[in-house]
């Protein structure tokens, strides 16, 4: 049961992953990448056009995005003005610690909304996909566990150049 918990939360994330770079460049048939860096999954990107998406499965994930785009430009505007706001605090010359945390708290807030609706519209997508797509899905997952699992292992190993 775990193990099933473990790869829906997976497969979540991949798909949300999708939908967030997918809207953030405009639709699905653009290039996508996620403005953020190690959002998801340790900066995994995963374009839609590796699951040879029918016209059909296209067309209904435009529709997805052109009906959620409304609710999310607001969100990443949001964001985008409090990473601004942190800039300008940070290059005004003097730091007030807790303006900042002030201003994390908030793009804190914006971006678990962000991620709400991610993983909203990715659970939208995924109703979408064929068996045999939901199975390229987790074949992907499966290759970037092993990668990260790799790479903690990697990281954690001695160092020997000391």
């Amino acid at each position: 049961m775990k193990s099933m918990e473990s790869k829906l939360t997976a497969i979540t994330a991949v798909l949300t992953l999708c939908a967030g770079m997918t809207l953030a460049q405009g639709g699905p048939s653009e290039p996508m990448h996620h403005r953020h860096h190690g959002d998801f999954m340790g900066g995994m990107e995963l374009p839609l056009h590796q699951l040879n998406l029918t016209d059909d499965q296209k067309a209904q994930i435009k529709q997805i995005f052109q009906t959620e785009k409304p609710n999310m430009k607001p969100l990443m505007q949001r964001e985008h003005a409090a990473h601004m706001e942190m800039v300008q605090l940070i290059t005004s010359g003097t730091f007030d610690q807790s303006k900042a945390a002030a201003i994390a708290g908030q793009e804190s807030q914006t971006h678990m909304q962000i991620e709400v609706e991610h993983a909203r519209i990715a659970s939208q997508i995924y109703q979408l996909l064929s068996a045999d797509q939901k199975a390229k899905v987790a074949d992907l997952i499966a290759q970037h566990q092993q990668r990260m699992q790799e790479h903690m292992q990697k990281e954690q190993a001695p160092s020997d150049q000391q």
